[in-house]
């Protein structure tokens, strides 16, 4: 095999390997933030059935 098409092939595979990882990290990101409001969410609740 020609070694300029293994690198073409090993550098493609590693970008799409970084794009993979760049997009879990925005994913999981968003489910922390919506995680979190949904937590504050449940505290608020509880607050005010405590305080009626």
């Amino acid at each position: 095999m020609d070694h300029s098409k293994a690198f073409g092939r090993n550098a493609l595979v590693a970008a799409a390997f970084v794009a993979l990882l760049l997009s879990a990290c925005n994913t999981t990101s968003g489910f922390g933030q919506d995680l979190g409001a949904a937590g504050n969410a449940i505290s608020d609740a509880a607050e005010d059935a405590k305080s009626e």
